[in-house]
This record gives C-alpha cells, structure tokens and sequence, in this order.
C-alpha cells in the first residue's frame, strides 16, 4: 500500500475536523457542557443527567450524521468513478428520490419509524435494480446511466408529490420534513444499523477499489489489464446503491453530499483515482458541519440539514462552474 504524503495530511486534517466538530455538537444545546465535561462524560464520569443527555441524545445523532455523511459520499465517489461523469451521484441517479417513493408509501399506508426506515431501504434498492435493468445489462455506459436516471428521477418526483396529497395532513407535514433530510430525534436505532451497513460495505469497497481505478482508464484498458469490468461494475453499483438507500433510511433523502464531497476530496487530494476515504471523511464533516449550522443558525429554531446542504452544496457548484467559465476564457 502506498501512501500519499498530501493524502495522508488531508486525513489527518478530516479526522481533525471531526473531533473538533463532535465535541462541540456534543456540547452545544440547550443544556451547555465544556470541552472538560463532554470528554469526562464520555470516559464514563459524568452526571446521571450528563450521560443522558450525552448518550441518549447527542452521540446518536452525532454518530448519524457522520455515518450518513461518509455513506452518501462514498456512494457518490464509486458512481462517478463508474460513469466517468461528475453528475454521477445517487441524487442525480434517482436512488434517494426511490428511497423517498418508498417511505411515502408508508407514510400513507400508516407506519411507523422502523417501518419507514425500511421500506425506504427497499425503495432505493429497487430503483438501482431498475436502472441496472435499463442501463446497465449491456456494459452500464456512463452516459445512459446518468440519462436513464434523470428520467427516473423525474418520474419518481411525479409519484412522490402524488403520494403526498394522499396523505393525512399531520401524515404529510411529517413527510415533507424526512423528505427535506433530517437528522432531528435520531437515536440508536437509526446509527447501529447504519454503522453496520456502513462498515460491511467499505469492506468490499476497499476489496475492489483497484479495478475501480483502472475502469476509470476505460473499459478497454481496465479489460486488457486483467479486470472483469462487468462483474465489478455490477458489485460497485450495488455497494452505491445499498449505501446511498441506508443513508436516506437513516436521514431521509439528503441533498448535495454526494455529489459534492467526492469533488472536495479531489480538491485537497489532488490525487489521482477515486480518492474513497478522502471522501468519506470529507462527507462526514460536511454533514456534521451542516447539521451544527443547522440547529444553530436561526436562534430558536432547528433547520433540516438538508436545507444547509441544499445552500452550500447548490453555491459550491455554481462557484464551480463560475471558476471553469472563467479557465475556459483565460
């Protein structure tokens, strides 16, 4: 394994990050705690009101936000590296409006969390079958992957608006907040499972993340140096799938992490090839970040996270596209 010396630094700033964004998400709220009494609550030392507030309230949502973060950046790093396209994310794709198609209908079937965070696993999980099944059985072109999920996204757009109005109205107040993204009352039961999926599908990432590489060169390329490409893509697409669907299942369908991260970690990296870790911490600080502006921005009030995400994700890319106007030009 090699290692990359501005890599390895740009890691080390992330886990920084983290640390320093946790502790203050940890001690922030209407119950204040100092750096001194988040770090002695969690070493097991605090007050019965301490480790309740700490344990029960703040460390699943922290441990959330980190999880949907690093899943949905992840996700949106292995699609662009498979489609050679920067619109490559699941946003783009369809998978978290599928994942929103699925919730609604147990919203308006009547549910609970448990159930919602489920069918909404299942509802991205399909819409990836289905783009596979369109798209992907010929060799899954970049090109017509990203148009065939345009057109699904557009299309699931219809029937969730559908299902909203088929709802009770407290039923579809609910809604229209999950399907904002959010991370307000996220407790064990939505970060343990994360966790899980989180862990067991960086495993096989990593296991393939070489022949990831070398698809990136083209699908000759990678053919002639020995890479089934087909049975990769097909185990890559569904690892992005099945990380984005758990990110929206834990959070709902947040927006712009997925796109936007991979394209920071190339940034600071500016390395060569997917860049995975780099951005998987990087999507893990800016959903953390976001969530700490979220409920700090307008005093009184707790903004979704997806609305923060929405603003800087939206203004990083017409930035972005302002910078390459103007290098075009020069």
């Amino acid at each position: 394994m090699r290692w990359r010396g501005r890599s390895l630094a740009v890691g080390l700033g992330v886990t920084a990050l983290v640390v320093v964004l946790g502790v203050a998400a940890i001690g922030g709220g209407d119950y204040p705690m100092s750096t001194a009494d988040v770090l002695r609550t969690l070493t097991g030392g605090g007050t019965p009101a301490e480790d309740f507030i700490v344990g029960e309230l703040r460390l699943p949502r922290l441990v959330t936000a980190l999880g949907v973060g690093a899943a949905l950046a992840l996700s949106g790093a292995i699609l662009q590296s498979l489609v050679r396209n920067p619109l490559g994310s699941p946003d783009v794709l369809g998978v978290t409006q599928g994942a929103a198609t699925g919730a609604l209908v147990v919203v308006v079937l009547g549910g609970g969390t448990l159930l919602l965070s489920g069918a909404a696993l299942l509802g991205g999980l399909a819409t990836g079958l289905l783009l596979w099944a369109v798209a992907g059985r010929h060799g899954l072109p970049g090109y017509r992957l990203v148009l065939v999920g345009i057109g699904t996204t557009a299309i699931l757009t219809g029937v969730n608006g559908w299902l909203l109005t088929r709802a009770p109205l407290m039923d579809a107040a609910r809604a229209v907040l999950w399907l904002t993204g959010s991370l307000d009352g996220r407790g064990w039961e939505q970060a343990v499972p994360l966790l899980g999926l989180l862990g067991l599908l960086t495993t096989v990432v990593v296991g393939v993340a070489r022949p990831l590489s070398m698809i990136e060169l083209g699908d000759d390329t990678a053919t002639a140096l020995g890479v089934p490409v087909a049975r990769v893509r097909r185990l890559l697409l569904a690892a992005a799938v099945l990380l984005a669907a758990g990110a929206a299942a834990a959070a709902g369908p947040v927006s712009f992490v997925a796109l936007v991260a991979p394209h920071l970690a190339r940034r600071l990296t500016r390395a060569p090839g997917p860049n995975l870790a780099a951005a998987a911490g990087t999507g893990a600080v800016l959903l953390l970040a976001a969530d700490l502006a979220a409920q700090r921005a307008v005093d009184g009030h707790q903004l979704p996270v997806g609305v923060v995400t929405g603003l800087i994700g939206g203004g990083y890319l017409v930035w972005l596209l302002a910078a390459r106007r103007r290098a075009a030009r020069i």
